[in-house]
């Protein structure tokens, strides 16, 4: 199997690296959709998230990588083990989840060669048991069927995948990083799945020659030799990866003055969000992005960095104003920090 693109090498796309590694720092943020051109290295900054990540704790032989740790939201088999349970380190999982994949295949099903051969029902567990306490990805997003994302939302907001067919009645954690991305130009995300989504991202294509340029030259000495370039790129990714533990364990001690809180009540009003998750999801991610910068205070300075990401897609539409969701919040960070 190929080393995939290192994330450190991946050139320019600021906002989209900062959104991945704070979803990655803080699962709670609740998510990263990518939408922009074609060739814009959405696909390639995910799957490398997933050779960045640091390794994570395990019951050994759980097929749904239950933290040992954990006193609830264990499946049913590590909760019938005794205390301690034996644990192993485990890579982060990073599924793809195809446009095609059925819903057999997203949920699981009968293991039908258990049942053919041994006569006994066994439940063989799907993508969603496999991206437990990691990252679900689904490209071209936008596409998916709706059965499929009536699914999603379900499982999205209990965090727990419930199978009961074919004589199975099965409940596991299912508790995932949702990232999708997509094309604008192919169509748009149906408004209950947009709103699970805690981050959006806006990328394109960069319009200067030494981006340009820089970008070919990497993917092409990629291309040729794989493992060459990712292991020059590995200290790189390595420092990647000690910030990124380091903030996780800074992260419950990062505070949020009142007038920071203030400050983002101000500008969802200005904005017109609906509802209280957009304040939650600023919240938090401004809180991620501190534990980034080994900071323990939240200041403005944070919540306009991720408000653009937290924010562009819970806009109303307005059809006196054509300016795009961007626009918008910057213009309302204009107002209210200047104030």
């Amino acid at each position: 199997m190929r080393e995939p693109f290192p994330f450190s090498a991946i050139v320019g796309q600021e906002e989209m690296k900062q959104a991945l590694m704070i979803a990655a720092v803080d699962p709670s943020v609740g998510g990263v959709l990518v939408f922009g051109d074609r060739g814009t290295g959405k696909s390639t900054a995910v799957r490398a998230l997933a050779a960045l990540l640091p390794p994570m704790r395990v019951v050994r032989g759980c097929r749904y990588h239950c933290d040992p740790a954990a006193g609830a939201g264990l499946c049913a088999e590590c909760q019938s083990l005794p205390a301690p349970r034996a644990e192993e380190m485990a890579p982060v999982p990073v599924v793809d989840m195809p446009l095609g994949a059925t819903e057999d295949r997203v949920v699981g099903a009968l293991d039908l060669e258990r049942a053919l051969v041994n006569g006994e029902k066994s439940f063989e567990p799907g993508l969603l048991a496999r991206a437990n306490r990691g990252f679900l990805y689904i490209d071209e997003v936008n596409l998916l069927e709706d059965h499929l994302v009536d699914l999603l939302i379900d499982v999205a907001a209990s965090g727990e995948n419930v199978v009961e067919r074919e004589g199975l009645s099965v409940r596991h954690p299912a508790r995932f990083v949702l990232v999708g991305s997509g094309n604008p130009e192919e169509g748009e995300l149906r408004p209950q799945l947009l709103d699970r989504f805690g981050l959006s991202v806006e990328v394109s294509t960069p319009q200067d020659i030494a981006s340009r340029i820089d970008i070919v030259r990497r993917r092409d000495a990629y291309d040729r030799d794989a493992a060459g370039f990712a292991a020059k790129w590995a200290p790189e990714d390595a420092k990647l990866r000690q910030r990124i533990e380091a903030a996780r364990a800074l992260l419950p001690a990062v505070e949020a003055p009142d007038q920071v809180l203030e400050q983002a009540t101000r500008l969802c009003m200005a904005l017109g969000t609906d509802g209280l998750r957009a304040e939650l999801t600023l919240l938090r991610a401004a809180r991620a992005l501190a534990s980034l910068s080994g900071e323990t205070v939240i200041t403005d300075r944070h919540v306009q960095r991720t408000a653009a990401s937290a924010l562009r897609h819970r806009l109303r539409r307005d059809p006196l104003d054509e300016s795009g969701s961007t626009t918008r919040v910057t213009r309302a960070m204009a107002e209210v920090f200047a104030a």
